[in-house]
């Protein structure tokens, strides 16, 4: 493989690794730009019961996500084979997840997405998610459910929804100049 075909090779990873991150800053922050910004508007999501376009999974998730709770996607071991403008990505994920109905039930998933991206334009993107799970464990802890103060203390701040995270404020001022 030749230098130039080495780092285009490099840059099309880190692409498809800022697009899922995209991903869970969108989940969890219920950032609708972040969020449909990892995907193409063609694209499919078979994530659990929710089986079709991924614009109605993101419309469906933001509509219940939004009510409240708290949620945290982490991606860890990414496996990324490239075929020209398509590539094959598994990406393992945990995720944590309470609503704000049941705060003090906790639900703990294990999996993968197993993603088709493609590159468009010189932009890559999921056009095809199967959402696969290896691992879930539900639990209640009463404690979650008591308010921000009580169940951080002095560890602030906290993640919240946008506009209202820390990493909105942050963004802000570096946008601004």
């Amino acid at each position: 493989m030749s230098d130039a075909a080495t780092l285009q090779a490099l840059l099309d990873r880190e692409a498809i690794r800022d697009c899922l991150a995209r991903y869970c800053r969108g989940i969890d922050r219920c950032d609708e730009e972040a969020l449909r910004s990892a995907y193409w508007e063609d694209a499919t999501d078979c994530h659990g019961a929710w089986q079709g376009s991924a614009g109605g999974f993101i419309d469906q998730a933001l509509a219940r996500l939004r009510q409240g709770g708290r949620r945290v996607h982490q991606v860890t071991h990414v496996l990324i084979e490239l075929h020209g403008d398509a590539a094959a990505v598994e990406s393992s994920f945990f995720a944590l997840q309470a609503t704000a109905a049941q705060p003090e039930r906790e639900t703990f998933l294990c999996g993968r997405y197993v993603d088709r991206f493609e590159r468009r334009a010189g932009e890559w993107r999921v056009a095809a998610r199967t959402v696969v799970y290896d691992w879930i464990e539900e639990r209640t802890r009463p404690e979650l459910a008591q308010d921000d103060a009580s169940l951080f203390g002095v560890r602030q701040p906290t993640g919240a929804a946008m506009p209202d995270d820390a990493v909105y404020a942050l963004l802000g001022r570096l946008r601004a100049g």
